[in-house]
Parts: structure tokens; sequence; C-alpha cells
């Protein structure tokens, strides 16, 4: 598919603000058509979501989730446990970290499902998705400032959630239409257990 009718190319660029997380530009760009115009963005480091399954005493799968009081639209969410990547970072140890630290679990498998770009217009963020299971609880190990809640819900009570209006979190509804296929066999993964080659 040829798309360079479509392609953008930077002329000049200024960084307008650096922060901890956040590093934003202005650039100016010609376009196609031989136009010129501004574009303002985020660079983000990346970050991953875990999608961690539990099996029940009963045998059923349940989904391990977080509460957590996102303050640029006050309100307390319901989401797969998330991070960012830090420098140098692999999205599995990422991802492995997140779960642990956040959560608590471990697990003994993983499979990597894609890549999800949660705010195209203006970011450059990535989000790895990974999958987890045969979970083992531990301790949690939060960032200071950091407070959530841990708890567990049936596939089932997630989809409603989404449909109901109760999970409105882009990453989260992805996760939950992968988490859909994956489960009803549509979707398949290449699991991979801890320690083997294509994890280290």
């Amino acid at each position: 598919m040829n798309n360079r009718h479509l392609m953008e190319t930077k002329r000049s660029s200024q960084e307008v603000f650096r922060g901890r997380l956040l590093h934003a530009f202005q650039d100016t760009v010609d376009l196609a058509d031989g136009s010129t115009s501004v574009r303002e963005y985020v660079v983000h480091p990346g970050a991953v979501m875990v999608i961690p399954l539990l099996q029940d005493e009963y045998g059923s799968t349940r989904v391990v989730l977080e509460r957590q009081f996102r303050y640029p639209i006050g309100q307390v969410m319901v989401e797969f446990p998330a991070g960012k990547l830090d420098a140098g970072e692999s999205t599995w140890d990422c991802a492995r970290r997140e779960l642990r630290e956040e959560t608590g679990y471990s697990a003994l498998e993983w499979a990597r499902a894609g890549q999800l770009h949660p705010v195209i217009a203006y970011s450059t963020e990535f989000i790895d998705i990974w999958f987890a299971r045969g979970l083992s609880a531990g301790e949690r190990n939060l960032d200071v400032g950091e407070h959530l809640d841990v708890f567990t819900a049936t596939s089932s009570e997630l989809l409603q959630w989404c449909v109901d209006g109760t999970v409105t979190d882009g990453k989260t509804l992805a996760g939950a239409l992968w988490m859909q296929n994956v489960l009803s066999g549509a979707w398949s993964l290449n699991w991979q257990s801890v320690g083997s080659p294509h994890h280290k």
C-alpha cells in the first residue's frame, strides 16, 4: 500500500516541556501537498499492560484488576495492572515487575499478545499487552505515593462493566477484547514459561 500521499516530514522541532514523565515538543512539518503545519506531541517511554488469569478454587478463570484514582480526570478507575518502562528495560521485564509490585502476584507463564497506541493524535506512547497465568500470591511493593486496590472478577463481570460504563480506561477496554477472544479460543497465544530462551 502506497502511503506517500499521507506522509508528513519534520522541518524543525522545539522542546516546550520536560517533566518527570512527559516530554513535549512542537514541530513544524511539511505536508504531502507542499504546505506546512504545526504538530504538538508528547514523547513517552512506553508501557506495558498485564492481563493476569487466575484459576479459582472451582477451576473457573478470573482476572486480576485494580482500582486507582486518576488525577487528570478526578475518578477512581478499574484497570488491568500496567506501568511505564524504565530506561533500557524490556517489556517482558517491565510486565513481570509491574505485576509483582502492584498486585503481589508472580506468574509461571507469559504470552505477549500485541501492542496498542492509546493516544495517537498527540503522543508516541505504546503499550505492550501481556497475558500471565500460573499465578502465585506474594507481597506488593508499591511506589511511594502509589495507592490502589487489587481485586478479581470473572470475565463476564469485566465485559459487563465495559458495556455499562464502569470501565472506560482505553487500555483496559482493549485488554477486555483480547481477554474475551483468548478465553473463547478465537485468538491463540504463544505461552512461554519463565526462564525459557524466548524471554532471555
